[in-house]
Order: structure tokens, then C-alpha cells, then sequence
């Protein structure tokens, strides 16, 4: 017996039950988008890297063996996988052409973002570090006022640059949007933002929904 839809049924609900809405086939979203890179970057593939070098300075990208990169135009790559049914094929796809998107920038832009000290009394300033210039950091610290008994003091690394444009706003700078995070979250942690009196270090664009306190 074969069942027909009855020319009755609403178009919205003849369409849940039509054979043109089971997937044909497995791809991403992300990862099937080409990227078009500028002139003054340089990108040199290996079996297990890709080396991105340009005016900011050069970073590798690591390649699993199942992703493979095509540059089918000029300044343009294009990245794929061999078996995109599988799972770990298909979100490792997306993410290595987000990681050498990121790269990319990285090395021709940088990036960067603001943190916002909220909150009474609470102050930035860069000062030098007592213990000196050691391997890996620049012998520069932050010094903040967050309502604690004492000062927090948050060494700057080398591949950080950190800029204080005012007593409650913080410039970081990198080259490398995962390390950019990490230093960032780092000085969040020593006051995230709270709900009831809008207070903490704000990262970027970050906004916190304030609560009431029932009285009793």
C-alpha cells in the first residue's frame, strides 16, 4: 500500500514527512569554507603542520593524517578530510580550518581585548617586577585593587602585551587567540563578575544580568 499525502494537510506539515528532508550527506559547515589569506603570509604544509608565517612573525598548525589541504586557487585553501561519515573526521574538520583561520590573523593582525575592572576602589596600574626579567616573561606585572586586603599581582608573560589605557580598563595583545583567552581568564579568576552588585573584571563584551535580593 502506498500512502499519499492528502492535498489537505498544510504545506508546514506535508514538508516534516518529505523524503527530500533526510540528509544526504555529511559535511561541515565551518570546515567546507575556503579561506582567502593576504599576500604577506606564507603557508607551508607537511605531513603533520601547516607553517603560517607572515609579518607578525610564523606559527604551525598541527594536521591530523585524515585532513588534507588543497590550494585550488591563489591565496585560497581550501581544507577537507578523507572520510567525513566519522564523527572525529568531521569536527576535527571545522576546528582545523578555524585553528589556521585564527593562525592567519594572528600573524598578519593580532588580536586583542579589553578588561574592565567594575567596582569601588578597584584599580590597574603596570609596574616592573621585583623578581626581575626572567626566561618567558617580560618583567613587567600588573597590580590591581580589587577589594581585597592587599594588592593582586599578575606577572606579564612574552607573548602577552599588556597595556593600561585607564585606572579600570586593561589592553591585552597576542598574536595567539588560545594564549590571548588564557592570560585574559587568568586575571578574571581573581574577581569574576557577580549578579547582585555588578561587580569583577569584565572580559570583552561580557554583560551580567543583575539580581534582585527578596527581602524577607
Amino acid at each position: 500500500m502506498i500512502l499519499r499525502p492528502s492535498p489537505h494537510i498544510s504545506p508546514i506539515f506535508r514538508a516534516a514527512f518529505s523524503t527530500t528532508a533526510v540528509k544526504s550527506g555529511y559535511t561541515s559547515n565551518i570546515g567546507k569554507q575556503a579561506i582567502k589569506y593576504p599576500t604577506n603570509v606564507t603557508l607551508t604544509p607537511s605531513p603533520t603542520a601547516l607553517s603560517v608565517q607572515g609579518p607578525l612573525g610564523t606559527t604551525s598548525v598541527p594536521l591530523h593524517p585524515f585532513v588534507h589541504l588543497q590550494f585550488s586557487e591563489p591565496q585560497t585553501l581550501s581544507v577537507s578530510v578523507e572520510d567525513a561519515k566519522e564523527k572525529k573526521q568531521r569536527s576535527m574538520w571545522g576546528l582545523t580550518r578555524t585553528l589556521i583561520f585564527n593562525a592567519i590573523v594572528g600573524m598578519t593582525e593580532g588580536f586583542s581585548v579589553p578588561l574592565y575592572l567594575v567596582g569601588v576602589g578597584y584599580r590597574a596600574a603596570m609596574e616592573d617586577d621585583p623578581r626581575g626579567k626572567m626566561p618567558g616573561w617580560t618583567g613587567k606585572r600588573l597590580a590591581m585593587k580589587l577589594g581585597f586586603s592587599h594588592s593582586v599581582y599578575v606577572p606579564v608573560p612574552e607573548h602577552i602585551k599588556a597595556d593600561v589605557v585607564s585606572p579600570t580598563k586593561i589592553v591585552v595583545s597576542c598574536t595567539d587567540k588560545h594564549q590571548l583567552g588564557l592570560f585574559a581568564a587568568k586575571v578574571r579568576r581573581w574577581r569574576p563578575p557577580e549578579p547582585y552588585k555588578g561587580k569583577g573584571i569584565f572580559v570583552g563584551t561580557e554583560r551580567v544580568r543583575i539580581k534582585s535580593v527578596k527581602k524577607k
